[in-house]
């Protein structure tokens, strides 16, 4: 009988500790939305990996705590995903999730309101969570509201800080609302300077002119030069807009830099040229002016980054067929593997030596990248076939 009585005691403390966490219901992401869109609730994602020792003491110490799970179970509708397997691969995609634990609170719409991230204290969490549910953040679509002419500056700011890299020109036109809603009367913030910096990306956007007008305020945040360099760099964006020929892909040289060295000097307007050039010439696959760009540019190789240079030279090693300029791209990739081997770059080398001929050498390098793709848990089937093309 005191057997029993134990187990029904022990059965119902189990059962009463699990009412008091947080209730996470396991239904599909859009099930989740609708459920909260349908009784005007927020939901609460608990996204997490299954090594993440953090997420385990959430679990443990904070989720189980009866002011917590009393709280979020009234007026969250809460789920936990593992960011790593199945639907969780999406959503860690769609919200940007990039460390574990991350909280998410999205509205009806599955628009994100907030992002927060790590371990946190008891009443943290609940203070967290309290401020996130305010009626301001379950009024609707943050997109309609937007649309329908909203300028509350807490409004814009977290349109700003949630969507800068899931939607940035959703999170652009909210920052131009919001300077050109802000009152002269008002000195910019430390906070709002990086805002407008970032979201800055031509001289023809609305907060250039922001930027612009209010330069005696920015200087005392950064140091002028770097005022003028930003400047300078929004001008160079601006001419290498108008000097790119998409009719015959191409770059006018001339144009380009008649109007850039009189702004920046001839030794940055011919660097900045050849970057454009490099990346124009590579995205429409014209790779005989690449070829021609990259071996000036990179006539000095020892100025450059060895991880710049090796993608210089698998461009080279996929389309490039003159054995002088594959060998160049031999010296790129060496820079790189000398300061640290992995199975990418010494493949790269090893394909650069088998195609100027040099079949030991290959051999060697692609041997040594199957074993480091191996011994890492990497594809390994590029090295893999490049040796049996090697014998």
């Amino acid at each position: 009988m005191k057997k029993i009585v134990s187990g029904l005691f022990l059965f119902n403390s189990v059962i009463a500790f699990a009412q008091e966490a947080i209730q996470f219901q396991d239904l599909p992401f859009q099930e989740l939305i609708g459920k909260a869109k349908k009784e005007n609730k927020i939901v609460f994602i608990d996204a997490y990996a299954s090594w993440c020792g953090p997420c385990k003491l959430m679990e443990k110490n904070i989720f189980s705590q009866k002011p917590v799970g009393d709280y979020y179970n009234a007026n969250f509708v809460n789920a936990r995903f593992d960011m790593e397997k199945g639907e969780g691969r999406e959503l860690a995609k769609k919200y940007g999730v990039r460390s574990y634990p991350t909280y998410l609170f999205l509205n009806g719409d599955g628009e994100l309101i907030s992002q927060n991230y790590g371990y946190m204290e008891e009443s943290m969490f609940l203070a967290m969570a309290q401020d996130i549910n305010s009626p301001n953040n379950k009024k609707g679509s943050l997109k309609e509201r937007f649309a329908n002419g909203e300028k509350d500056p807490e409004f814009l700011v977290n349109i700003m800080r949630l969507n800068s890299s899931s939607d940035f020109e959703f999170a652009k036109k909210a920052s131009e609302r919001y300077f050109e809603n802000k009152k002269k009367s008002e000195e910019l913030t430390k906070d709002e300077l990086g805002y407008l910096f970032f979201f800055i990306k031509s001289v023809d956007d609305p907060n250039y002119k922001v930027f612009v007008d209010r330069k005696a305020e920015i200087i005392k945040f950064v140091p002028e030069d770097t005022y003028k360099q930003f400047d300078n760099q929004m001008k160079l964006s601006q001419i290498i807009e108008a000097s790119i020929d998409n009719k015959n892909n191409r770059i006018d040289e001339k144009a380009f830099l008649e109007k850039a060295e009189p702004l920046v000097g001839k030794e940055e307007a011919v660097t900045r040229l050849h970057q454009t050039q490099l990346s124009y010439y590579e995205f429409h696959e014209n790779f005989p002016a690449y070829e021609k760009t990259a071996l000036e540019y990179y006539k000095n190789s020892d100025a450059f980054d060895p991880n710049e240079l090796l993608r210089a030279a698998w461009v080279f090693s996929n389309h490039v067929t003159d054995t002088s300029s594959l060998k160049k791209a031999v010296e790129w990739a060496e820079k790189s593997v000398m300061r640290s081997e992995t199975a990418e770059n010494t493949y790269i080398l090893a394909k650069l030596q088998f195609l100027t001929g040099n079949k030991e050498m290959a051999k060697t390098y692609a041997e040594i990248s199957k074993n480091l793709a191996t011994n890492n848990n990497e594809f390994s089937k590029l090295a893999e076939e490049l040796l049996k093309e090697i014998k």
